[in-house]
């Protein structure tokens, strides 16, 4: 499969069909409209947002970029779906918020701006790329020194199977099909050891509750399907 840096075209591809709806809280990408508070919160109870350079990575149409702009973050978001970036650009410009959109990779972005931020958020991001332990890496190195870290993924197992590929995608069509490659989720064990190889300390991993519906979302200590995931870079 063709790859563009450290991503596979046809994931990027179908990120792009649907970069539209980036906006549309009842379209194919709602879930990440609900989740978002959700993660916020758990951000917000772990770092200090106002004033923080923040780096969204994989920002897609800027969902979370835009909420953490709205905390009074100083935020840069990339990713590497051209589509995607010019509906986020468009729609912070509409919204007056001022955000820093870069259609780059992590990885050129680490060489660039070694410990430029405060804050680093990777969420819903890693089980779309080939190669997530490099991702992690480059996160480990753009945070800053007691700088925060945020990551969220799935689970491998036929629990996260059944929840997040039958069941989001083919029985309650709550997100695209195809979206998710079973064969890609992480389990939290990989996450932490990769974690803790990029030179990062692991404070916390918390599971991700959807009760559809209700399409009400909570945190839980059952990490069987999605997680949330803490870092910090040692001082």
């Amino acid at each position: 499969m063709a790859q563009t840096h450290n991503a596979d075209q046809a994931e990027l591809t179908r990120f792009e069909a649907v970069a539209h709806h980036w906006w549309d809280l009842q379209g194919p990408l709602k879930t990440l409209h609900g989740m978002n508070p959700l993660r916020m919160r758990y951000i917000e109870e772990r770092a200090t947002v106002p004033c923080a350079r923040v780096l969204d990575v994989g920002c897609g149409g800027g969902i979370l970029s835009e909420a953490l702009a709205r905390r009074g973050a100083q935020v840069t978001g990339i990713d590497l779906a051209h589509e995607a970036l010019l509906v986020a650009r468009l729609h912070a410009a509409e919204d007056n918020l001022t955000i820093d959109y870069r259609e780059t990779a992590v990885e050129q972005l680490a060489e660039a701006e070694p410990g430029g931020f405060d804050i680093v958020t990777c969420l819903e991001m890693l089980e779309h790329v080939p190669d997530p332990a490099s991702v992690i890496m480059a996160c480990a190195r753009l945070v800053k020194p007691g700088g925060h870290v945020f990551f969220s993924t799935i689970n491998r197992n036929p629990r996260a199977w059944l929840m997040a590929v039958v069941g989001a995608e083919y029985l309650l069509n709550i997100i695209p099909r195809g979206t998710h490659e079973y064969a890609r989720f992480i389990q939290p064990a990989e996450l932490g050891q990769w974690i803790r190889t990029a030179g990062l300390v692991l404070h916390d991993v918390r599971g991700v509750r959807y009760i559809p519906f209700l399409e009400h979302y909570a945190l839980t200590p059952s990490v069987d399907v999605n997680y949330l995931a803490w870092a910090q870079r040692p001082l």
